[in-house]
């Protein structure tokens, strides 16, 4: 079996109050993104600084590419943007550049040309010789993913790499995200914008008070709710608990069912399935009892809200520490 770009083992990291990680085990593959989600205070980070070297594990291991986490070997493969950075005020974004390219001990002719080429890329262009007490919020992320990208790097550890752009920018850095990963790179992304992680992302895990709740393809994760959705006619309230009583499900209204019953007089029903008789069986009983029925299929959630679903009614240490 080939390497892992990222592979975790019971990793753990206990800072004694509550807070921390417990025993997570992953398994990025190399040209993979990875989408790292979870809520406020799970843990994201910490395993995050754990990956690039910037805190030891109490306890367990990750290797990256085959080397362990925070070597010197590994931490040349990799890039890192944090979520929370900041670079002096009086520097040109070039400068910046220059200097982690010096730190880097790249080549000078070499990092010159990569620098002006990651300033158009991430749209930051000419603005690139203005200081950074000028730049907005949107502009320094921008220059915080190139100083990320700097070294060519094999594996891509993003922090909220797109929370303070605009509509724009968001979809300008999610376009090179995919070029890097059609390139072959990894990236590991940890993102409260979930519908950029759907849309860039190949597999995902979720964390929640430094545990794994769940792991897996998004295509799988969000078939894991087989939820079909009906379109009927001649809607009364009453059909709900006379479907539960024949159909043995539950059987709701879905939120935008009054707007819709506005405009054309139908409503839109949303039941939990779990075989193909139950779907022939509703659509039955919706006839039999006079509705006309005008739709039904299979409903396909998004990734936001699977996750409000999956952490519903969990505690979030975050929030109350």
């Amino acid at each position: 079996m080939t390497n892992a770009a990222i592979e975790t083992n019971g990793i753990t990291k206990d800072y004694g109050d509550g807070r921390g990680v417990r025993g997570v085990s992953l398994r990025v593959e190399a040209g993979e993104a990875f989408g790292f989600l979870g809520p406020n205070g799970a843990g994201k980070s910490t395993l995050v600084k754990m990956l690039v070297g910037l805190i030891e594990p109490t306890a367990g291991s990750a290797r990256l590419l085959g080397m362990a986490a925070g070597s010197v070997e590994a931490r040349r493969v990799i890039g890192y943007l944090p979520e929370l950075f900041r670079y002096p005020h009086w520097l040109t974004g070039e400068e910046v550049l220059r200097f982690h390219a010096e730190l880097c001990g790249m080549d000078r002719i070499a990092a010159k040309q990569r620098i002006f080429r990651l300033l158009d890329e991430v749209g930051i262009g000419s603005r690139g010789k203005d200081r950074i007490k000028g730049y907005s919020k949107g502009m320094q992320q921008r220059l915080g993913l190139a100083s990320a990208l700097l070294g060519d790097p094999e594996i891509v550890f993003l922090d909220e790499p797109a929370s303070a752009l605009d509509p724009v920018g968001r979809y300008e850095v999610r376009e090179l995200l995919m070029r890097l990963r059609g390139k072959g790179k990894t990236i590991f992304l940890n993102s409260h914008l979930l519908e950029d992680v759907e849309m860039l992302c190949d597999r995902i895990a979720l964390l929640n008070n430094g545990n794994i709740l769940a792991n897996g393809s998004i295509q799988d994760v969000l078939c894991s709710r087989n939820v079909w959705r009906v379109r009927v006619g001649g809607f009364t309230p009453l059909v709900l608990d006379w479907l539960a009583e024949t159909t043995g499900l539950s059987v709701k209204i879905v939120p935008d069912a009054e707007e819709a019953a506005q405009d054309d007089g139908t409503v839109w029903l949303e039941a939990a399935i779990d075989n193909a008789e139950q779907v022939g069986l509703l659509n039955f009983r919706l006839i039999e009892q006079g509705l006309t029925l005008y739709e039904s299929h299979k409903h396909a959630s998004r990734l936001d809200q699977w996750f409000v679903q999956a952490v519903s009614g969990l505690e979030h240490r975050g929030e109350r520490r």
